[in-house]
């Protein structure tokens, strides 16, 4: 059996190393092979799931500098039938990749927004005057530095070797136990055999909105929590975007939906939230970059 699998591209983003790692990681405990199909942007990738394009996705959804990543909770959040089958743990390093000949001969760097803010004090020391460029991933600009040799490029040092361009700097992150969490996403119809986390489920998350904005009412359904003695590793809003002070929220936390406890705080919450969204219970893998 083959599956496709959807990530940010284009190739030798992170999104690609973390579904390459999960790829070879899935091979050797089941014998399943995949085929990666790269995408302009996270939202395009679970969309793609969503759509039956593609089994899975890779997505990042925190970084352990930047937070969340916000293109993939709105995207789950307004996509229907997705759930998380496993998250990747993966260590960060950034490179500088450029063919200028030194970092005073660089005008311009290019990456993505989550990669430049998780180098911005590295920036402003060692290139306090360059222009900033936000692009889609770390790897979209990466084909215009060997015609500008006055540009540079945040991203990763398989990105340098895949694109055969040189690094002026290495470990350039301002704190060096950077980490992103990536999700491992399905349709939550999908067949059996493409339920392949293989591990135990630790994890679930969930997201809800709230009939209204009154006093106590985001306390009630964390109170359901915290009665049940389940403990939440993440809380954080996003805006719904029907309206300027209404929220969406999502939730991590440290148990598997079918846990009695948990089946019963879910009975629970009903009765204080608008919409109750269940991604789904999963457990969390660490993955090794130096088994590419």
């Amino acid at each position: 059996m083959s599956l496709s699998i959807a990530h940010l591209g284009p190739p030798g983003t992170y999104a690609e190393q973390a579904a390459v790692l999960y790829v070879n990681w899935l091979t050797k405990a089941t014998g399943i092979e995949a085929t990666l199909c790269p995408y302009p942007s996270i939202a395009q990738s679970l969309q793609a799931v969503a759509a039956g394009k593609t089994q899975l996705a890779v997505v990042p959804v925190e970084n352990s500098i930047e937070g969340s990543v916000t293109m993939t909770m709105d995207a789950l959040w307004q996509l229907d039938s997705l759930q998380i089958q496993l998250a990747l743990v993966m260590p960060i390093v950034h490179s500088l990749i450029s063919g200028a000949s030194g970092l005073d001969k660089i005008e311009k760097v290019y990456s993505h927004p989550q990669a430049l803010a998780q180098c911005q004090n590295w920036l402003g020391q060692s290139l306090p005057n360059v222009q900033i460029i936000p692009n889609n991933s770390t790897t979209e600009a990466l084909q215009l530095l060997k015609q500008d040799l006055t540009a540079a490029a945040i991203a990763s040092s398989r990105a340098a070797q895949l694109y055969n361009l040189p690094i002026l700097a290495q470990g350039i992150n301002d704190y060096p136990e950077n980490c992103t969490r990536f999700w491992v996403v399905s349709q939550n119809n999908a067949k059996f055999e493409y339920h392949i986390n293989n591990l135990n489920p630790t994890h679930s998350s969930l997201a809800f909105s709230l009939p209204a904005n009154m006093p106590g009412a985001l306390i009630k359904p964390l109170q359901v929590f915290a009665e049940l003695g389940i403990n939440l590793s993440r809380i954080e809003s996003r805006p719904t975007k029907r309206s300027l002070g209404e929220y969406v929220f999502f939730l991590d936390l440290e148990t598997d939906i079918q846990q009695p406890k948990m089946q019963s705080a879910l009975a629970d919450l009903i009765e204080y939230l608008e919409i109750l969204k269940i991604f789904g219970s999963y457990g969390v893998l660490a993955v090794n970059t130096l088994e590419l």
